[in-house]
């Protein structure tokens, strides 16, 4: 048994210490907001926090993240950052499929964190390793900018 801090919420979870987290979240707790993308980190699907860092959830082991904060999807609208990213993806209709919105929205959420007013220069690092098979790029870039302007 694994110990995990989820979304400010204690969880055992039965699995092997090289059990990728996003495994862990999906299938032993339920949390199904973080996906399924690659499973090589190359995609950002998976993306959740972890101490406030957007990791890979497909490539990170339960055992690396133990006694660790980790926010998923499902808890970061309780955050007045993640409140913002979501209404800025709402107001700039970000989603087309919406399957990458989770990892997009965690990734531009720990942009936001730890930059109050990037330029699309940060943004574009911040975000590459998130792929929309949609390409909705300038709708991302747009909503991050008009997020950052929420909080200013």
């Amino acid at each position: 048994m694994t110990t995990l801090d989820i979304n400010s919420k204690q969880h055992q979870v039965d699995v092997d210490p090289s059990t990728p987290v996003l495994w862990a979240l999906r299938d032993a707790l339920g949390l199904t907001g973080t996906k399924f993308g690659c499973g090589q980190a190359l995609c950002g699907a998976c993306t959740v926090h972890v101490n406030g860092q957007a990791t890979r959830s497909c490539v990170t082991p339960v055992s690396a993240v133990a006694g660790q904060k980790i926010t998923t999807i499902e808890a970061i609208g309780n955050d007045k950052v993640g409140k913002a990213v979501q209404a800025a993806w709402i107001k700039h209709d970000v989603a087309q499929c919406g399957y990458c919105q989770s990892g997009q929205i965690m990734s531009a959420t720990a942009l936001l964190k730890t930059n109050k007013k990037p330029a699309n220069a940060d943004i574009d690092a911040a975000m590459a390793g998130n792929i929309c098979r949609c390409g909705t790029y300038v709708r991302i870039r747009a909503a991050i900018h008009d997020a950052a302007s929420m909080l200013a």
